[in-house]
């Protein structure tokens, strides 16, 4: 069974940065890609963005802007999302979430971890 569990979230004045990690676990994890999204108060969850299985390629919401990063580090199962020059719009849970990847399909995003709070201040 995959288990994702987010860290690195906490209170952060804007133009500030953080840098959120998600380490899965699990057997099946390796064949599971992630992507990150958040849910402000009052608002329905966002995508941020995503990475390949292999960790070699990332893809971004319009509204990230060049603002975030997406990496992975395989041999310790963490994906990483960086976040800098952040708004106080950016106030979120962010969640990291995985989605099964063979040869011929994707799954939606259907393994979530427990959310991290993420405050930027103005």
């Amino acid at each position: 069974q995959v288990q994702l569990v987010e860290s690195g979230g906490g209170l952060v004045s804007a133009g500030g940065s953080l840098r959120l990690s998600c380490v899965g676990s699990g057997r099946a994890f390796a064949r599971y890609a992630v992507g990150w999204f958040r849910q402000a108060p009052g608002k329905e969850r966002e995508f941020v963005g995503g990475i390949s299985l292999s960790g070699e390629t990332a893809y971004y919401a319009d509204f990230v802007k060049g603002r975030f990063t997406i990496s992975a580090d395989n041999t310790k199962s963490t994906v990483y999302l960086q976040l800098n020059r952040l708004k106080p719009e950016d106030t979120a849970v962010y969640y990291c979430a995985a989605r099964r990847v063979t040869l011929t399909t994707t799954s939606s995003y259907d393994v979530w971890g427990q959310g991290t709070q993420v405050t930027v201040s103005s």
